[in-house]
């Protein structure tokens, strides 16, 4: 799994454009829970799809939580962590948390 870091504002206007061109998916996770490294762990596992089909972005919460507010205010979606949003042609399409994150699920809903 190739994951890009998500530390800056400036980003998130480059991935609503990226999400018009194929799909973005944004992992919300936290450095201090358990939970959210073993879910990190098991989608790095099960991930079979390659960056030129689906850009996949790491947002550590812990170190940028201004920025982690900002992706719940822009896409509309309440905190949660750990959490994945799916963004395609601008919005967010699907999110889900905790131990619902599936990478067969995450495929389905990006038709991959």
């Amino acid at each position: 799994m190739e994951w890009y870091q998500l530390t800056d504002e400036a980003q998130l206007a480059n991935i609503l454009e990226l999400s018009k061109q194929q799909p973005v998916l944004i992992y919300k996770h936290s450095t201090r829970c358990s939970l959210s490294m073993m879910i990190k762990e098991h989608l790095e596992e099960e991930w079979d799809v390659n960056s030129e089909t689906v850009l996949v972005y790491y947002l550590d919460i812990i170190a940028n939580k201004p920025l982690s507010n900002r992706v719940a205010y822009d896409f509309h979606v309440p905190h949660q962590s750990p959490q994945i949003l799916l963004i395609q042609n601008g919005e967010c399409t699907y999110h889900t948390s905790h131990l619902a994150i599936k990478a067969d699920k995450i495929k389905q809903q990006a038709a991959i």
